[in-house]
Order: C-alpha cells, then structure tokens, then sequence
C-alpha cells in the first residue's frame, strides 16, 4: 500500500553570504517577499499538499524561523484589543499545529545531502518532500501537491525539473531521459553539476522533490561528490535501479531567491498577483525603465 505524503523537510542552514549585510543578523529564510517570509511561503505550499509535520534543519542564528511559527500571545492580545481582526486572522492563519515543527541542527556545512540526511530521524519510513526556500513558486496548484499527485500516480519518486539553456546546466543537477511522456518523465541517471559538453540532457531539477526513505541508507556513506559536498543528486541517483523514479514538469513559475536579481522579480510578480497591491504597483513601475 502506498503510504500517504505528510512530512516536508526544509533546509534552512545557509548562511545567506549572498544578501550581507541584511542576513547578518536575519536569516535569509526570513527575508519577506512582499509582507511573507520565504520559510511561510514554503509551509504554506506544503500544507495545501496534504503536508502536517516539517523538519527545519537549521544552523546557528536560525531561532527566529521556529519563533514565526509560534504563537505570539501579547501580540495576539493587542491586535485583538485594537479591532485588527485582518491582521490577527493573518497570524493564526501561519500557525502549525503543535507538535508538527521540529528542528535538527547540521553542525557542519556538508552539502544538501548531508542536511537531509540530519534528518533521518524524523523521516524514519516514510516518504518525504523536500522544499527549498529559496526556491519560491508561483503556481495555481502548489508545487509540491503537483508532486504529490504525481508520486500517487508513480507510486515513486519525484522530483520538479525546468528547462534551462545549456550554457547553464553546469548549476544543476541534470536528468538523463529514459522516456518523455510529456509532464512526466522517466529518468534513467541524475548528474549533479555536469560541465555543459557532458550534460545528459537541459531538464534540471529544481528544489522540490518527493523521495522515499530507502534514499538516506545512500546518504549515510558520507561519500563526497561535486564541490567535495555529500550531494543528494547522487544519493537519489542509486534509487533509480530499484525504484520508480520521475521528473514532472510542474506548471507555474520559480523564482531563485537566492540570488538579488530572482528576489528583487519577486517582489515585483507577487506584487502584482495581490489585488491590494496590483495597480499602485503598475502605476509606479514605468518610473523605473
């Protein structure tokens, strides 16, 4: 029987060089997209696939992540004493129920791999997605439901993939096709950060993935791959043999918010999508090009 999808896991331990000095006290997680964090898009996307419990893996300086999803009583009595019913239904409304947060430490920065792994406990025998904030979607349907439908369908694993030109494809992990069916496609190999003349193919993974647990007996062996990391591409990539492994096709957009250019077209496209904010926001953007 296949087991039903209710645990993410997020890594959350970067330390965010690339936006100092404003991560030098803040996590990057934390950074707001509009008037939301990165991590609560994340939770957020997870909670409308089905998902209950999430594992952060944090590092030092990463309390507050926990700390948003907590309940903030004295602010909670003040907006309540004031009529700020709006803002109080936005608080509750990020709430996780208790006992469905926990938190892992990775003491040392060992790669994406090594961060899930850190998380063996919690998974245990389940399948589990796995979202990166900084990969913040745009999408109708949630991403990771998109995948979770999918990994109903495979009864496998699943992971998003996007086209990037070639030039690029030495950024990525990059999937080697055993068949196109279209949205979904059966892999045969995954290769992480192949120079562009060796690349399998131009379909990419991006940071949402639905694994089953058999990947963290790989992981353990610690063995180091591109950038002398423990990748998780190739803890994936021994699965394929014995297990059903696809890439989806997902339908909406991603913005890598871990780079300024992403973040700041962030902003801007879900700027844009809230009808609070739409139009002042298009009158103001010919200002600027």
């Amino acid at each position: 029987m296949l087991k039903p999808l209710k645990k993410a896991v997020m890594p959350v331990a970067g330390l965010g060089t690339r936006f100092l000095p404003a991560t030098k006290a803040l996590a990057k997680e934390m950074l707001p997209v509009v008037d939301k964090p990165l991590i609560q898009y994340a939770v957020e996307e997870a909670r409308a696939a089905g998902i209950e419990q999430f594992c952060f893996i944090t590092g030092r300086g990463k309390t507050a992540i926990v700390e948003h999803f907590d309940v903030a009583y004295e602010l909670e009595r003040t907006l309540a004493e004031r009529n700020k019913e709006k803002e109080l239904a936005a608080l509750r409304a990020q709430a996780v129920e208790p006992g469905n947060i926990t938190t892992v430490r990775q003491q040392v920065p060992m790669g994406l791999g090594h961060a899930i792994w850190c998380a063996r406990s919690f998974i245990g025998d389940d399948p589990f997605a796995i979202l990166l904030p900084d990969d913040l979607m745009q999408c109708e349907v949630s991403c990771t439901k998109q995948l979770a439908d999918a990994y109903r369908e495979t009864g496998g694993n699943v992971v998003a993939i996007e086209e990037v030109p070639r030039d690029k494809v030495n950024r990525y992990g990059v999937i080697d096709i055993k068949e196109d069916k279209g949205k979904l496609v059966s892999v045969k190999g995954l290769v992480e950060k192949p120079p562009v003349d060796q690349a399998p193919s131009n379909l990419t993974i991006i940071g949402r993935y639905v694994l089953m647990p058999e990947v963290i007996g790989f992981l353990a062996a610690m063995e180091k791959g591109a950038g002398g990391e423990v990748q998780l591409t190739d803890g994936m990539a021994k699965l394929i043999p014995t297990q059903p492994f696809h890439g989806l096709r997902y339908e909406g957009r991603r913005f890598d918010c871990g780079d300024k250019v992403g973040y700041l077209e962030a902003q801007i496209a879900f700027a844009l999508a809230r009808p609070d904010l739409a139009e002042a926001v298009k009158a103001f953007l010919p200002r600027y090009t």
